[in-house]
């Protein structure tokens, strides 16, 4: 197939690899942008695989904790002037609020708010406002103690990424500083076991085609594997990250002398996953400026 310039300069933004290199990479793996970064790394070409994490729509994450219960929902908008709105940010407020009496986003679009239901709330707002708006997500944890963080603040409880920890026993402060890890370290899961199976299977492929490029003995290899492995899920699990206060200790280590456990955490963060076309600032300005 024919790899486009725009295809190439993705790769590259992706992993760091030069134009050529991105270019046979694509070319071997018919333009697939997942298999081309894996094809890089296996020769040695680019660095692990972290997937660009530019924030492609506006809007906030909202938290809200009640008891031993804590919840975190993701509100979209079109711009980042929208997120500043007070009547936004109030809706979103709102609708955090609610959330912690439901156990899902479908739900809480059709639970009740001020006499609506939450789903005709936003497109009531989106009249009012002028600009597309949707309630993308929702996610809960339980527990002892339920810590909350939110990180590039918009207004109290809400801002681009938000954080719930979820604890058996009680220390508030250590929750605290675990869910600012959590922002800032974006683990991939609590532990070893709760990782998706498909990409523990997945990164222990890319290294095991990373040890053969090297020409090493296949008994060689199962021990590199092994080793390169081990230290992939310290890198990717919450209890095997070094923690950020005390990079002498792991985090599941940190939370044995704290005196609790870590049952789980969420972390949204504003668009993730979402792409939109990109749109300098004057742009953005003179579209708002048209209503």
């Amino acid at each position: 197939m024919a790899i486009t310039a725009a295809q190439v300069k993705e790769l590259r933004e992706m992993s760091g690899a030069g134009m050529m290199d991105a270019k046979k990479a694509l070319v071997e793996t018919d333009g697939d942008m997942e298999a081309a970064v894996d094809w890089l790394r296996t020769k040695g070409l680019a660095k692990a695989a972290k997937k660009s994490g530019r924030t492609a729509a506006e809007g906030l994450v909202a938290v809200a904790v009640k008891g031993g219960k804590g919840v975190a929902v993701e509100v979209n908008s079109e711009t980042d002037f929208v997120a500043k709105n007070a009547d936004f940010q109030t809706m979103v407020k709102a609708i955090a609020e609610t959330a912690l009496t439901v156990s899902d986003v479908e739900a809480l679009a059709a639970a009740n708010l001020g006499g609506k239901t939450v789903a005709d709330v936003v497109t009531d707002k989106i009249a009012t406002i002028g600009e597309n708006m949707t309630l993308r997500r929702m996610a809960m944890v339980e527990g002892d103690t339920i810590a909350s963080y939110i990180h590039n603040a918009a207004a109290t409880d809400m801002g681009k990424i938000g954080v719930l920890v979820a604890l058996k026993g009680t220390n508030e402060a250590f929750g605290k500083q675990v869910a600012m890890h959590i922002a800032a370290a974006n683990p991939a899961s609590l532990g070893e076991a709760d990782l998706d199976p498909a990409v523990v299977e997945k990164e222990k492929q890319v290294q095991i085609d990373i040890a053969r490029e090297s020409g090493k003995p296949e008994a060689v290899i199962e021990k590199m594997i092994e080793g390169r492995m081990k230290k992939f899920m310290a890198e990717v699990t919450l209890l095997g990250q070094q923690f950020v206060v005390n990079p002498d200790l792991t985090v599941a280590k940190a939370a044995e002398e704290a005196g609790v456990e870590i049952t789980g955490f969420v972390r949204l963060e504003v668009g993730e996953g979402i792409e939109k076309e990109a749109e300098d600032f004057a742009a953005e300005v003179a579209k708002v400026a048209q209503g």
